[in-house]
């Protein structure tokens, strides 16, 4: 996946909420949304038009794309693999994307944002199961135990120490002591913070 190299906190006020991509400066006073929530550029001077059909379905799926962190090709897989899934279409959707191995990391505590768990991953840091693996996008099944190695546990030592008040989902089982964690059920959609109307990212590509 090629980088972003856009400021993170201008995609922030692009979308108009919060989407947690600078880690602990999110949680305090300094978060950009709290201190100026306006589209980035410059202002107008007259009342904004009322948004068209067409740009609630993009912005949707923009914010979407930047929560997760993936490029518009891969996101456009999801939806595909998505469609071909029994059930409701955006349920699947979200589902995929909860279980991107750079997601389980930044939920359980392991990196303070998905940029810095999709890092940590691409220099080696951690393992699924007895295999090391450097690909941020892999999909965590049911079942699998991610641990960090032992020559790389002092630095992922003080990410969890500073992570530590976040709470952990209940599909994620962490384990301190040995530094690993396991995916003991299917995402639960109800407990992630941000909210995406995925019904909009699906009209969107059914265009």
């Amino acid at each position: 996946m090629g980088r972003d190299t856009k400021a993170k906190c201008r995609q922030c006020r692009r979308e108009g909420e919060k989407l947690f991509l600078k880690g602990e400066r999110c949680y305090t006073k300094s978060c950009a949304i709290t201190r100026h929530n306006a589209p980035p550029g410059e202002q107008p001077k007259r009342r904004r038009p009322r948004r068209s059909h067409y740009l609630r379905h993009l912005r949707e799926k923009q914010k979407a794309r930047r929560i997760y962190g993936v490029r518009e090709a891969q996101f456009r897989n999801y939806v595909a693999q998505a469609k071909r899934r029994k059930g409701v279409t955006g349920k699947a959707l979200l589902i995929l994307l909860e279980r991107r191995f750079d997601n389980a990391l930044y939920r359980v505590g392991f990196a303070s944002s998905r940029a810095q768990a999709r890092q940590l991953i691409t220099h080696g840091h951690f393992q699924i199961g007895n295999q090391g693996t450097n690909v941020p996008s892999v999909l965590l099944r049911e079942g699998d135990v991610v641990a960090v190695k032992e020559n790389r546990r002092e630095r992922i030592k003080r990410i969890l120490e500073s992570n530590q008040d976040r709470e952990t989902p209940s599909w994620l089982e962490k384990n301190l002591e040995t530094m690993q964690f396991q995916v003991v059920a299917p995402p639960n959609l109800e407990e992630t913070v941000q909210t995406i109307d995925t019904n909009l990212i699906v009209e969107f590509y059914s265009r």
